[in-house]
C-alpha cells in the first residue's frame, strides 16, 4: 500500500465512522500529497505496511494537525478547523501550510504511533461485567490489557443509557448513549474494589501532553467524543503499568483476594498484541481459570476484531467465566461504541 492510498483508504474508512471532516481532509491529501519538504521524506522512509493495520501514518498526520490546533499553536488552520465551514482549497491550503511552519512540530508527533482510549467502549464493557456478577455475585478486581490511559477502568462511574432502563454509578460523571439492538443486559452495575491496567506506553492524562495526544486523535467533528473523553480524564486514578501486559498479567493474577471476581479486560488491543503474546496470554489465562474456585472467579471480557463483516464491520463481544469454562457470545459493537447488537448471555 502506497502513502497516497493509506490516506484513501483511511479517508473512507473515517467518513463510513461518521467523521466528514477527516474524510475530507485525508482525501485531500491523498489526492495532493506533497513530494518535498521534511514530512514528506520523513514518511517517505517508513518501511512496511504504512496503513491503518500497520504504522497508520495517514493517522499521525491528522493528529499532528489536531494537536496544533488544539494548543492554540496555529490559529489560520483552526479557523478551518469544525465547527467553521471550510472549502477543499481553503483547507488543502492551510493543511500544506501548516507543514511547512510547524515542521518541527509534526516531525516530533509522526514518530509515534496513534494513540487513543475511545471511553464509548465502555458500555460493551459494562454490559459485559453485569453479566459476569450474574454469575459471581462478588466485587470486581478489575484488570485492564492495552489500557491506553485508563479510561474504560473507570466504567464504574460512568453511567450507561438504555431503551429499558440504565446501568448508573449513583453520581456518573458521564452519560454513554449506543444504539442498543436486542436484549437487556442486566441492570445492575458492578462494584469494583481495585483497578489497573498496562500497555506499552500509558498516557496519564492528567498530564497536558498526555491529554493533548488522546484528545488529538479524537475526529474534530465529533465534540460529544472530546466531551466524554475530559470527563473520564478528570476522574482516572487507575495505576497503569508501563510494560508488556501479559508479563503484569502474570503477577497479577495471583493478586486478587478471596471474595472477589477478578475481571479481565480489553477492547481493540488484543489484535495488535503479537501472535506469539496472544498465544502465551491465552494459556496463561485458561491455566489462571483451571485453577479457580467459587470465591476466586475468573472472567474474561473481550471486544476484539475477529474478521467477521457480515451486518456491519465491529467488535465480537466474548466472555469467559471460569470455574465451568463457560463461554459467552454477547454480541458485537462498533469499535468506537456507537452501537451494540447485543445477543444476550447464552453459552457456546
Amino acid at each position: 500500500m502506497t502513502l497516497q492510498e493509506a490516506f484513501r483508504h483511511q479517508s473512507i474508512s473515517c467518513a463510513t465512522m461518521g467523521s466528514h471532516f477527516m474524510g475530507q481532509l485525508l482525501g485531500l491529501l491523498a489526492d495532493h500529497w506533497p513530494e518535498d519538504g521534511a514530512l514528506a521524506h520523513r514518511l517517505a522512509q517508513f518501511e512496511g505496511d504504512v496503513g491503518p493495520a500497520g504504522h497508520s501514518l495517514p493517522l499521525r498526520v491528522a493528529g499532528g494537525l489536531h494537536a496544533l490546533v488544539l494548543s492554540e499553536r496555529a490559529p489560520a488552520l483552526a479557523a478551518l478547523y469544525p465547527p467553521e465551514k471550510r472549502t477543499d482549497a481553503d483547507l488543502l491550503a492551510g493543511a500544506l501550510a501548516a507543514f511547512v511552519v510547524h515542521e518541527s512540530f509534526l516531525l516530533d508527533w509522526i514518530e509515534s504511533p496513534p494513540q487513543t482510549n475511545e471511553v464509548r467502549r465502555s458500555a460493551a464493557l459494562m454490559a459485559g461485567a453485569a453479566v459476569a456478577t450474574e454469575h459471581f455475585d462478588l466485587p470486581i478486581f478489575l484488570s485492564e490489557l492495552g489500557a491506553s490511559g485508563g479510561l474504560n477502568l473507570m466504567w464504574d462511574r460512568y453511567a450507561l443509557s438504555l431503551p429499558g432502563g440504565a446501568l448508573t454509578a449513583d453520581a456518573p460523571v458521564l452519560m454513554l448513549t449506543p444504539t442498543w439492538e436486542g436484549p437487556m443486559p442486566p441492570r445492575h452495575l458492578p462494584h469494583v474494589t481495585d483497578r489497573a491496567g498496562a500497555d506499552l506506553n500509558p498516557l496519564d492524562p492528567a498530564d497536558p501532553q498526555d491529554l493533548l495526544r488522546m484528545t488529538a486523535y479524537l475526529w474534530p467533528d465529533q465534540p460529544e467524543r472530546m466531551a466524554l473523553t475530559r470527563a473520564a480524564a478528570a476522574v482516572m486514578d487507575a495505576p497503569l503499568h508501563r510494560g508488556d501486559a501479559i508479563d503484569w498479567l502474570a503477577d497479577r493474577l495471583g493478586a486478587a483476594p478471596a471474595g472477589h471476581l477478578h475481571l479481565i479486560q480489553h477492547s481493540v488491543a488484543w489484535q495488535y498484541f503479537p501472535a506469539e503474546v496472544q498465544a502465551r496470554g491465552k494459556e496463561l489465562i485458561e491455566t489462571a481459570g483451571a485453577r479457580t474456585t467459587p470465591d476466586r472467579p475468573l472472567a474474561w471480557m473481550s471486544m476484539e476484531s475477529d474478521g467477521d463483516t457480515t451486518g456491519g464491520i465491529g467488535a465480537a463481544l466474548t466472555l469467559r467465566l471460569w470455574p465451568g469454562d463457560l463461554t459467552l457470545p454477547l454480541g458485537r459493537a462498533d469499535f468506537h461504541g456507537r452501537w451494540i447488537r447485543w445477543s444476550g448471555a447464552q453459552a457456546a
